[in-house]
């Protein structure tokens, strides 16, 4: 019965403990390294319903790189590291364009940092820095402000490597 269950909950899409459900379109973030949970040699892949299916959440503020204020919307990076099991504390982020930058592990618990899919209700292309874009909460936490969260902000992403 047990077996039957897990069968169950498997189909269903839900992950049983230890593993994630695989991904069942293109997948759109990779994550390695320093993980307990995987769904495929080692690693964490995942593709847009998944990401979407994770609590959604939204930051409201100006970048370097765009004009005005932008509404984000997307999953805390929080909530992928808890999805994940992270056991490391630095993250070794990568965009498409290979631009790599390490990341502290605690700037996911401290700001609130957000993995963007939509920008102002449109789904980030990757001409507008998506498919998925790392951004900070600048005009609500003060000490993002500083340039040097500011090349922490990586667009493109498709890889987190825990360290």
């Amino acid at each position: 019965m047990l077996g039957l269950v897990a069968i169950m909950l498997s189909l269903s899409g839900i992950a049983i403990a230890g593993e994630l459900r695989k991904p069942s379109g293109p997948v759109l973030l990779t994550v390695t390294g320093k993980i307990a949970r995987a769904n495929g040699d080692g690693a964490a892949l995942f593709d847009e319903e998944m990401l979407s299916a994770l609590p959604q959440h939204r930051i409201v503020t100006r970048t370097p790189w765009t004009d005005g204020i932008k509404l984000f919307e997307g999953i805390r990076l929080k909530a992928l590291l808890d999805e994940v099991a992270v056991k490391g504390s630095v993250l070794r982020a990568e965009g498409i364009n290979g631009y790599r930058i390490d990341i502290p592990v605690s700037d996911a618990d401290n700001f609130g940092v957000l993995i963007a899919l939509r920008m102002d209700g449109e789904r980030l292309l990757r001409r507008d820095k998506g498919p998925l874009w790392i951004v900070y909460p600048r005009d609500s936490v003060p000490a993002v402000r500083d340039e040097r969260y500011d090349s922490r902000w990586v667009w493109q992403l498709d890889k987190i490597e825990v360290r």
